[in-house]
């Protein structure tokens, strides 16, 4: 409540300015393809599924998972799991077959 008599600071964004952007924070991993979620069995559905059509495409990518709440909002993702490539959100709140994977992934590495 350190702010509740003055005016309350400028506080960063998710990506760390104060300009207000919505820019995600880093995801700390380095990968293009991120897998957003707790670690719970359907992030690791989705990343099995995720893993196997870039397999099929002969996608040769770092795949990331990223746990931290706080990161995944930034993304604007309100259910998990979700995939995530070159920072756009590709699906959110559902578990991927591989066909439907793989046909997110040929749309953006096509």
């Amino acid at each position: 409540m350190a702010f509740l008599f003055g005016k309350k600071k400028s506080e960063p964004t998710s990506c760390g300015c104060a300009s207000g952007c919505s820019t995600p924070a880093a995801d700390n991993t380095g990968a293009a393809i991120l897998i957003l979620g707790g670690g719970c069995a359907n992030c690791q559905a989705l990343e099995r599924a995720v893993r196997a059509a870039m397999e099929e495409l002969n996608i040769r990518e770092e795949v990331g998972h990223v746990t931290d709440f706080a990161q995944i909002a930034a993304y604007g993702v309100l259910t998990t799991p979700a995939l995530v490539v070159d920072g756009q959100v590709l699906s959110a709140g559902q578990v991927l077959s591989v066909e439907q994977a793989k046909a997110l992934l040929a749309k953006v590495r096509g």
